[in-house]
């Protein structure tokens, strides 16, 4: 009898060591909690509210019931969102703004107080909105094309404010796309058309101007070719007489050499010797 009141005993003794242990435990494991990288945590206290402290990483304590952590995550992290914006010459664009941002560290119970774990969701969409309005409307339809690299930097300088005003740090902010509406869009393709005709007429004038001045100077060239063979035909000519009257000469002269009457004196003078009186009055 007495042996088993000894391990009654011992069996409730040990179910309530368990039992305190296992309390223990679990007011152990409430007691703590883990901050991992890349991360943060802000600690609210039932009687002091939001404490002005940020937790870094690593495991730390807590009062439980009293105080709960709130873990942020400070990576950087995109955000895509889209804007329907009038320009300047009242046309409707469409456009893509992707951002790269995370919370100021320092600033993260004053979050937390004003916005909440959701910060960005709540802040970056609308100032993303009224900032692109604001700077699309300063330039006209074809200008958000040709001045792109000014329209993101205006567009990434002011986003960058407004930003700061919520305590949230933009890394990087980029145009992704781009688009007009339809009837913006077919005016950009028929002045496209135009402007191809427009090269295409200028180029056909250019080679009608080129045609003329090429007929300009074929003809210029025929008129000398015709001009030098009119001086050739001319000076053929003159040597065809020049060689008729040799040929001439020669024939009087062969005549006069068979002839016995006369006779031919050396130094330019001729006399006719023992000519009859018949001859003579030939």
């Amino acid at each position: 009898m007495g042996s088993n009141q000894a391990a009654l005993s011992f069996l409730t003794n040990l179910a309530r060591a368990a039992f305190g242990l296992g309390t223990a435990a679990a007011v152990l494991n409430s007691s703590l909690y883990t901050v991992d990288g890349g991360q943060r945590a802000v600690l609210f206290d039932r009687f002091r509210g939001v404490i002005d402290t940020t937790v870094g990483e690593g495991t730390h304590f807590l009062i439980p019931w009293l105080q709960k952590p709130f873990i942020f995550d400070i990576r950087t992290r995109p955000h895509t969102f889209s804007s329907i914006s009038g320009t300047k010459d009242l046309q409707m664009v469409n456009l893509t703004l992707r951002v790269l941002s995370r919370p100021e560290v320092s600033r993260l119970p004053y979050i937390f107080q004003h916005l909440g774990l959701e910060y960005d969701e709540k802040v970056l969409p609308s100032i993303g909105n009224e900032v692109l309005k604001a700077v699309v409307a300063q330039f006209n339809a074809d200008q958000l094309l040709t001045d792109r690299p000014h329209v993101s930097a205006m567009v990434r300088d002011s986003l960058m404010k407004r930003a700061k005003d919520f305590n949230i740090v933009l890394d990087d902010v980029a145009i992704t796309h781009l688009s007009y509406g339809v009837e913006f869009s077919r005016a950009v393709e028929q002045k496209q058309v135009a402007q191809q005709e427009a090269e295409r007429s200028k180029f056909v004038v250019m080679k009608a101007d080129q045609e003329r001045r090429a007929a300009v100077i074929r003809a210029e060239g025929e008129s000398e070719a015709a001009r030098l063979i009119s001086d050739a035909t001319i000076k053929a000519g003159m040597g065809l007489i020049e060689l008729r009257r040799i040929e001439a000469s020669r024939e009087i002269a062969a005549t006069l050499a068979k002839s016995p009457n006369v006779a031919y004196i050396p130094g330019g003078q001729q006399m006719l010797l023992g000519l009859n009186p018949g001859m003579v009055g030939r």
